[in-house]
């Protein structure tokens, strides 16, 4: 019987004094140059060091307690990042001091891959470890093809789409990922079924997948098209001329890596090349993401049947040894 809830997130800096501890925690190990670091760290000068990701995870959380207890589902939640206070050992400790023994762990992160799945399980595992007598840990399965995510995304772009007359095309943006790690995990393949899925339910014709954030060294190749770089090509070609609308289908809330490299970034884009911009919301506390939420964990506690939408069935496989992994046998792996 499941006691407890554990809302496990990125993390992010509140202010300047933050910013360089947290990103060293972020790139640990993983070969960023120092430069490009510093680099990202100017990008939250431009919001006196303070990203919005904390409050943003508070506000789905205290949502997603009153969905909880609408559905009589009495289970406390609590909070914990990988990368930044309230930090996920010191949260397991609250957990197993308050007496809790099984926990169910839901991850703000909708697709697989090593960085958005078996990194937050070995974070999970690594915490365990730290700590004694800790609670058993069931993650939630990857929900990037429930109805609810897909419909509550869909909700966001037709909201989007209002604001625009007639735009020339819908650009889908993701997190860039290096080729090594997204060629052993589905990220890329998953992020195309839910485009696919929500053109489709806002009649869209002309739309494409693009990446955003890159960093990780020079040498290192990265998931593209850039967002940039493809409303340049398409505005040389002739593909669009005055509006485009962008929507984030890859980040669950509008924290700084979407203010920053679209609001931003694509915005000032966009102003010096006459074209009209939407950034339609991310799907953040909107109540059929809430509701997705809610199913995940009621899978789980009642055993409903998982719902899935497209060609793919649900992916349940999430925590086991080929979590997250391309194919059956074969392992997602950090970037090399």
């Amino acid at each position: 019987m499941y006691d407890s809830i554990l809302y496990l997130s990125f993390g992010g800096p509140e202010k300047m004094d933050d910013v360089l501890p947290f990103l060293e925690n972020v790139l640990r190990g993983k070969g960023v140059p120092r430069e490009r670091m510093l680099e990202v760290a100017e990008h939250y000068r431009h919001f006196d060091g303070y990203s919005p990701i904390n409050d943003q995870n508070k506000e789905i959380i205290a949502s997603l307690k009153l969905a909880l207890k609408e559905n009589n589902i009495d289970l406390p939640i609590y909070f914990g990042n990988r990368n930044w206070h309230p930090l996920l050992p010191d949260t397991l400790k609250e957990i197993r001091d308050a007496g809790h023994k099984n926990t169910l762990v839901y991850i703000t992160s909708g697709f697989s891959c090593y960085s958005g799945c078996r990194q937050y399980k070995e974070n999970l595992e690594a915490a365990t470890n730290l700590i004694e007598n800790g609670p058993k840990l069931t993650k939630l399965r990857s929900f990037y093809n429930h109805p609810g995510f897909v419909g509550a995304n869909s909700a966001q772009v037709k909201a989007g789409l209002k604001l625009l007359d007639s735009p020339e095309k819908v650009y889908f943006t993701a997190h860039s990922i290096p080729l090594s790690m997204a060629k052993t995990s589905e990220y890329e393949k998953q992020l195309l079924e839910v485009c696919g899925l929500i053109a489709e339910d806002c009649c869209i014709d002309n739309w494409e997948l693009v990446y955003q954030s890159r960093s990780g060294p020079p040498q290192q190749p990265w998931l593209e098209p850039d967002i940039c770089d493809k409303i340049e090509e398409d505005l040389e070609v002739g593909l669009i001329k005055k509006q485009i609308l962008v929507h984030p289908v890859g980040f669950l809330s509008d924290h700084l890596e979407v203010l920053f490299d679209l609001d931003t970034e694509v915005q000032e884009l966009c102003d010096e090349k006459g074209l009209k911009l939407v950034r339609s919301k991310t799907v953040h506390n909107h109540p059929l993401m809430i509701q997705t939420i809610v199913k995940l964990i009621q899978e789980k506690i009642s055993g409903t049947t998982p719902e899935a939408r497209g060609q793919y069935p649900p992916r349940m496989s999430c925590g086991g040894p080929n979590c997250c992994a391309y194919s059956p046998g074969s392992r997602p792996q950090r970037p090399v």
